[in-house]
């Protein structure tokens, strides 16, 4: 039995090839294009592209746009981030900064024991995980105290006020401290 000849989709092949298939599928044999209308396909293509029609002129505009969009500068970002610390800053209340603050201090602190839990070993594992544990603890409390203390969020906890989240804040710390330091043995 003879191999099958596979022939490729419209889609996939170049509009030519698409048309010389075209005529070539009306006779039963398969034609098999001169050299000379080879040479003549590569000279317009080669006529096409060192002489831009307008076409070819805004097509490659759009892409050069499209394609500047696409691609931002380290100073388009640079200025992206400033204008969110500028807002920062501007809009965010003095509690709430402090609040960020104590919880940026807690990831540098949870970060540095897990390095030093890598570097020179784990021996009293319970320290290490009542140390980070409380590290962790004491960063989801303030992350909750942050969100009920945030002035955006008032809608969120009308029940619930400054003083009353504060209080809950320090009950949970209290808590959180006994077992750690009872976890530690």
């Amino acid at each position: 039995m003879p191999p099958k000849k596979v022939t490729p989709s419209p889609a996939a092949a170049p509009p030519n090839a698409v048309k010389s298939s075209i005529h070539s599928s009306a006779s039963s044999a398969p034609t098999k294009p001169s050299s000379a209308n080879l040479q003549q396909r590569q000279s317009q293509n080669q006529q096409q592209s060192s002489f831009p029609t307008a076409d070819s002129k805004s097509t490659s505009s759009r892409s050069n746009t499209s394609s500047s969009a696409a691609l931002r500068t380290p100073q388009d970002a640079q200025q992206i981030l400033l204008g969110i610390w500028n807002s920062y800053v501007d809009k965010t209340p003095q509690r709430t900064k402090l609040l960020d603050t104590f919880m940026a201090f807690l990831m540098l602190v949870g970060v540095l024991q897990f390095v030093y839990c890598v570097i020179a070993g784990n021996y009293p594992f319970n320290a290490f995980l009542s140390g980070f544990s409380a590290t962790v603890g004491q960063f989801v409390l303030t992350a909750s105290l942050r969100i009920q203390t945030n002035p955006e969020n008032k809608s969120d906890f009308k029940t619930i006020s400054d003083e009353r989240a504060f209080a809950d804040f320090v009950f949970g710390s209290m808590i959180l401290h006994f077992f750690c330091v009872n976890f530690i043995n």
